[in-house]
């Protein structure tokens, strides 16, 4: 997606995340698919410039990344599920691995464009269930002070959604003055923190790959199927 430089990041102090490292082994080799959303449509969006910094990052720890653009996504309920702009997004959804969440604080809360794009995945899509057991990074701009509330918020928004999301986050204040004319992160402490969490949502990414469907096998939902096959076979044999 960038092949543009990184010329914030020292090199020679990045540790490359690799399943060697993490003592495991692997039967899926791709790259990590991790899918970045952000939540303003703005011409000079911040949150849009975050998550492509974050987007280079994560293609330089050895990730596939791809942005979501929210433009033109109706709101929830007002267009039917096969809208081009809602298959693009449920496609995503089902083909990440891991995900990025970046919004900005508006009235103490995540935006109204955040919000719509995850309204439009459902828990389950047939058989799917397209977030559950995904890893998940969240972060937000501020257009003032140093706020957690949208970062909280997404924590609480990821659970509901059953997804895994790391211990590192990235909240940058006053987004305006971290970023250059070039729409570039400036070198600086905030810009150190999402390197921070793009390498521990690698990390963490491949830990879970190959586990995923063992983390989330329940004995609630073993039971339902359980009783759904006696229910059809009974039924068969009447």
């Amino acid at each position: 997606m960038f092949d543009d430089p990184i010329p914030q990041l020292d090199t020679e102090l990045v540790d490359l995340p690799s399943a060697d490292k993490l003592g495991i082994e692997m039967t899926s080799i791709h790259k990590p698919r991790i899918l970045l959303l952000y939540g303003s449509t703005r011409e000079r969006s911040f949150s849009r410039l975050l998550v492509e910094e974050a987007a280079r990052l994560l293609e330089h720890f050895g990730a596939e990344a791809r942005i979501f653009n929210p433009s033109g996504l109706p709101l929830p309920d007002d267009a039917p599920d096969d809208h081009p702009r809602v298959n693009e997004l449920r496609e995503l959804m089902l083909w990440s691995e891991g995900q990025v969440w970046c919004s900005p604080e508006r009235h103490g809360s995540m935006s109204a464009v955040f919000k719509a794009q995850i309204d439009w995945v459902p828990l389950a899509m047939g058989a799917v269930r397209p977030t559950q057991g995904k890893t998940l990074a969240v972060m937000q701009v501020c257009g003032g002070s140093q706020s957690f509330n949208v970062v909280n918020q997404l924590r609480v928004l990821g659970r509901w959604m059953r997804m895994f999301t790391i211990p590192n986050q990235s909240s940058v204040p006053k987004a305006y003055m971290e970023f250059d004319d070039n729409g570039r992160m400036k070198p600086s402490p905030f810009y150190d923190r999402v390197v921070d969490v793009m390498e521990e949502l690698v990390k963490f990414t491949l830990l879970l790959r190959d586990r995923q469907d063992y983390l989330v096998d329940r004995y609630s939902e073993r039971k339902e199927s359980a009783e759904q096959l006696m229910k059809r076979v009974n039924q068969r044999s009447i």
